[in-house]
């Protein structure tokens, strides 16, 4: 069963109580998802150390009940 995108941007919000989270559904099959995810906890970190932090957030459904996901991150 493909993954709501309110489902995933409560789990990234969660983790990153000040995110700005814009969530689009690339292909309108609840499978397929670019985010863009602005936080103040990505401040010094490396592109993939941010990617790793969302795709913890995600708490395991990466690659599971969520199949992709493009990711765009950066700190205000």
């Amino acid at each position: 069963m493909p993954m709501a995108a309110d489902d995933i941007a409560r789990l990234i919000k969660e983790r990153f109580p000040d995110a700005e989270i814009r969530i689009e559904d690339l292909a309108g099959d609840g499978d397929h998802y670019a985010a863009t995810i602005v936080s103040e906890a990505f401040r010094g970190k490396t592109r993939v150390q941010q990617h790793q932090m969302v795709y913890d957030a995600l708490k395991g459904n990466m690659g599971g009940t969520l199949h992709a996901l493009a990711l765009k991150t950066t700190a205000p």
